[in-house]
């Protein structure tokens, strides 16, 4: 995916035949692929309300984009997997289905095909009516998202902690689904039996020295029941009075005890708790997937009308009453940006030739035209960036 820049023109004459060179001149050079952005006929309103809705859009703008990049991005996260798959689920659906059977389409031809939804957005309603509807759905999806995340993300956390446990050497990971009750001396008042993990190298010193390591060790009660890369488990019998002991000098010959003592209820209820989190995981992952594509889509779409708003009033703010511009949707050549801009500059550059001869880094305070965090063209232009919402940029 890439970058798009929404631009408007007066739709007079003059201008017209200005868009139709555009449209000829970046065809035959490469430097974008251009559609029509058909914008219906809004009510204006009041000039004061027009520059309030300019600032409001703006930041609605922002909001609603850096949705649509968490949403993307958590559907990266949820599915795990390869990031062209995940792009796979990155979809709108704009209700189009003369246009496209399954009613869906990737985004780039939303943009290029881009109709106003009459349903969702009525255009009898007052600007900042529709302005508010939107605000209102990016609320609620943002609000939505979170309590989602924060469900699956506290099982999902829950369960890598668990899992975090099973992996690492034999001094650290759990031991649930490696001991065995038949490993144990259980239930004595006078014996007890320790786990000790003995470097690889020290195999044969330890079946030479753990009987005499204290007083009152079982002869030949120990037994290797695990290993990895660097040492094995062994079991190993004795009195519980000389615990302490045989502690001491297990460690001055580099045997590690492991404080360990076998609880069948606690061990079952470590299994059991990692049963249920995937359990959880797995019944959560598939409604949470289906609620993120089809928002994504909603809140994509919404992005896409406010943009369409943003055109509208910055037009009628620019070019003045009656409305009359035409807007279009060009996808630059990446490589051709810079040139691109430079021929738009040209052809338009009539509209405001300050402007034009300025082009290259200004940021203008002009009150109720939202252009002091933006560059200024002779033209309306707003980018729509969806590269950032690729998983491996």
């Amino acid at each position: 995916m890439s970058e798009f820049w929404l631009i408007s023109v007066p739709g007079d004459k003059t201008n017209l035949t200005a868009l139709d060179r555009m449209n000829t001149v970046t065809s035959k050079a490469n430097l974008s692929s251009n559609a029509k952005f058909v914008i219906p006929d809004l009510k204006v309103g009041t000039l004061d309300a027009l520059i309030g809705l300019s600032d409001d859009l703006g930041k609605l703008d922002v909001f609603a984009e850096s949705i649509i990049k968490k949403i993307a991005q958590y559907i990266g996260e949820v599915m795990d997997d390869s990031a062209e798959k995940a792009q796979e689920n990155l979809l709108a659906n704009g209700g189009m289905k003369k246009k496209v059977k399954s009613g869906r389409m990737d985004l780039v031809s939303f943009l290029s095909r881009f109709e106003w939804d009459m349903a969702k957005y009525p255009i009898k309603q007052s600007l900042k009516n529709i302005t508010d509807s939107l605000s209102k759905q990016m609320s609620q999806i943002d609000s939505d998202l979170k309590s989602r995340a924060h469900t699956y993300n506290n099982i999902k956390g829950n369960l890598q902690s668990l899992e975090r446990k099973t992996v690492g050497n034999l001094l650290t990971r759990t031991l649930a689904d490696i001991v065995n009750k038949e490993d144990f001396v259980l239930n004595s008042e006078y014996l007890i039996t320790l786990l000790v993990v003995v470097p690889k190298s020290s195999y044969t010193a330890w079946q030479k020295t753990y009987e005499s390591l204290s007083d009152m060790v079982v002869p030949r009660s120990t037994k290797m029941i695990a290993e990895d890369g660097e040492g094995g488990l062994f079991t190993v019998t004795l009195f519980r009075k000389v615990i302490d002991e045989f502690k001491a000098k297990a460690r001055e010959n580099k045997f590690n005890v492991r404080e360990f003592y076998f609880n069948e209820k606690e061990l079952q209820s470590e299994k059991d708790e990692i049963i249920k989190l995937e359990a959880d995981k797995k019944q959560q992952y598939g409604p949470l997937l289906r609620w993120l594509k089809v928002n994504f889509s909603e809140a994509f779409i919404a992005w896409i009308h406010i943009k369409a708003l943003r055109v509208f009033v910055e037009s009628v703010l620019r070019y003045g009453l009656p409305v009359n511009f035409q807007a279009v949707i060009l996808q630059p050549n990446k490589k051709s940006m810079k040139r691109l801009r430079d021929v738009l500059n040209a052809i338009f550059r009539h509209l405001d030739e300050a402007a034009a001869a300025n082009v290259k880094d200004v940021n203008m305070d002009i009150p109720g035209l939202q252009l002091s965090t933006q560059e200024y063209y002779p033209y309306v232009c707003f980018k729509i960036d969806l590269g950032s919402l690729d998983f491996d940029s």
